[in-house]
């Protein structure tokens, strides 16, 4: 069981916090490119507990930083942005996307001090059509990650933006739930309903699996393992990357590119990152006469996008309308009665509240990812508080291109990470196949 000391280490992530601390390290995902256009309006961003600005200036450089002006604190976001540059509206103080004051046109040029004056701003780089930030103390600036959805082209890299009102690490413990596809997402249909070509059937022939569970130099990951057909097993692979990225299975493991990121907006909000290779994005899984399933075919529904904190990718399919549930449906139809995996995915995890009592929980052996990411997170940051200490995959980003979920199967009498690195071996993607851990 986490006891509620872990669980508030686990689960608060602001300044100052041990886990807020930790993250900080590491490159964090603020916001999709395609969002920041060249001299419009500043974008209000709150990530890690901090509120901050973002904008793109005249020669397309971005910036983000604290919100608040250094000369009286008035927020920047009403400010200008305008020749390479936001300009306070208060009192005209300008300021590039690194932060520097360049005018202070309220001062007399003889008194004036821009040199020495900065906004608090974050280093910031663009990669795959998504802007990274660096938020930690580190002089020298650890590399970027190397997650291999992250690594595809821009144009073949499908980004989507999705918010979720709960915090990180319950949102992104559903990722690593593999026997919650049984019943959250298929609680009501049988195998023999499927297209024999897809192995999704066995994951509703059998929806108890047993598994397999180890650490690994970027995190965790685990194998669940269900029987196929005779003298084969079917394996869901997916993995967990420190801090805060999952490989979630969606596909056979040779050609499945693609992953979440859990960005905490604070402790009770969080911003999902869902990336992936377009050439190979997985479908849903299919009746046999080609209908998809009932309740995984909903698409995406957003709110109009507002300019307060939390006012991007909000779902229209929400709380507040109890994810439009349908009882009459879900008699017979859909397990659920919510329609869509999203939304279905949402339901359960806001559910539980801004943050889950975790000492309330009963942990099943289905549970074991879960267990064991829970620790390995406890372990690094309790070693980064003490003394400093950071995974060495942060410095080494490269071992983690190895990191990939998906499905395999394979004779019952191979091991199971015999299994992982055959199907890596033929593994497909913009990386080709030198996509091997170091």
């Amino acid at each position: 069981m986490t006891s509620a000391v872990e669980n508030e280490l686990l689960t608060r992530v602001g300044p100052g916090t041990p886990m807020g601390n930790f993250m900080r390290q590491f490159w964090v995902p603020a916001i999709m490119s395609s969002e920041l256009v060249p001299d419009a309006a500043p974008t209000r961003l709150m990530i890690l507990g901090e509120k901050l600005i973002a904008f793109r200036d005249t020669h397309g450089n971005v910036g983000i930083f604290d919100h608040r002006c250094p000369h009286r604190c008035a927020s920047l976001f009403f400010a200008r942005n305008e020749e390479g540059g936001l300009r306070c509206a208060y009192h005209g103080w300008k300021f590039d996307a690194t932060g520097q004051c360049t005018d202070m046109p309220n001062v007399p040029p003889r008194l004036e001090f821009s040199a020495k004056v900065k906004a608090k701003a974050y280093p910031a780089v663009e990669r795959g059509g998504l802007i990274y930030i660096y938020m930690g103390d580190r002089k020298t600036l650890p590399p970027l990650p190397e997650i291999e959805p992250t690594l595809c082209p821009a144009d073949d890299t499908m980004v989507i933006c999705r918010q979720r009102e709960c915090n990180w690490l319950q949102a992104m413990e559903g990722d690593l739930d593999t026997s919650h596809f049984g019943f959250l997402h298929g609680g009501l249909v049988e195998a023999a309903d499927l297209d024999p070509a897809t192995m999704d059937r066995f994951q509703v022939k059998y929806r108890a699996p047993e598994y397999y569970v180890k650490e690994t130099e970027w995190g965790t990951m685990y194998a669940a393992h269900r029987p196929a057909e005779a003298d084969e097993t079917y394996y869901r692979f997916a993995q967990f990357v420190l801090p805060f990225w999952t490989l979630y299975p969606n596909g056979a493991l040779t050609h499945n590119i693609a992953g979440n990121i859990w960005v905490p907006m604070d402790d009770s909000h969080t911003m999902v990152f869902n990336v992936g290779w377009k050439q190979r994005v997985a479908p849903l899984a299919y009746f046999k006469d080609g209908a998809p399933i009932p309740g995984l075919e909903r698409r995406a529904e957003y709110l109009p996008n507002t300019n307060d904190w939390f006012g991007r990718w909000r779902s229209a399919v929400n709380q507040d309308n109890d994810y439009m549930i349908d009882r009459d449906i879900q008699r017979d139809k859909s397990f659920t009665g919510i329609s869509g995996v999203t939304h279905q995915d949402m339901a359960v995890t806001e559910s539980m509240g801004d943050i889950v009592d975790r000492t309330m929980e009963h942990l099943a052996v289905s549970d074991r990812m879960i267990m064991i990411t829970r620790q390995r997170l406890l372990d690094a940051v309790t070693a980064y508080a003490k003394d400093g200490t950071l995974p060495a995959m942060l410095d080494r980003p490269a071992v983690a291109r190895y990191a990939r979920g998906g499905d395999a199967i394979a004779p019952k009498s191979q091991d199971w990470l015999e299994v992982y690195d055959q199907n890596m071996s033929r593994a497909e993607g913009p990386l080709g196949k030198a996509n091997a851990a170091e």
